[in-house]
């Protein structure tokens, strides 16, 4: 795996019985990669629409635990560890909330230039239940994947 890659996210909320689906999200971004003590990190500006600044973004990666951290427009520590529930504050421009992640199921997959995450879990909201949701991540080596970026 190269240091530049693209990074893929995309999220599918599924909503109570009731209310309407939601339409999955999915952004692209490049972003760097490296490898320290058996854990892979990746990292990542993202701006925020109507909002001056940007949130620098961290995931890490290991066996049954996803690890994001986001510092700038918001402000959260999450924590995705396979049949254990995780509290979060999640510091935004408009107050903060409070986000119970209980993952259900965590798939990492790793290639040569690609390492593939499937994370299911549920999403509590001020210790009530959101939704089920699950968050799919790429990250892929610019160099070897047929893409290309022009600075």
């Amino acid at each position: 795996m190269t240091k530049d890659v693209l990074v893929t996210i995309s999220g599918l909320q599924i909503a109570k019985k009731g209310e309407e689906d939601t339409e999955p999200v999915e952004v692209i971004m490049a972003g760097d990669y490296y490898k320290k003590n058996d854990k892979h990190y990746v990292l990542y500006d993202e701006v925020v629409e109507g909002f001056d600044g940007v949130t620098k973004n961290i995931i890490k990666l290991q066996e049954d635990c996803v690890d994001i951290t986001k510092r700038g427009v918001t402000n959260v520590h999450m924590v995705f560890e396979k049949n254990k529930k995780n509290i979060a504050c999640y510091e935004t421009p408009f107050g903060s909330l409070m986000l119970g992640i209980n993952a259900t199921d965590i798939k990492i997959t790793e290639k040569e230039n690609d390492i593939s995450v499937n994370v299911d879990y549920a999403l509590e909201l001020n210790y009530e239940h959101l939704a089920n949701c699950t968050i799919r991540m790429e990250i892929q080596s610019k160099e070897g994947n047929g893409f290309h970026i022009s600075s």
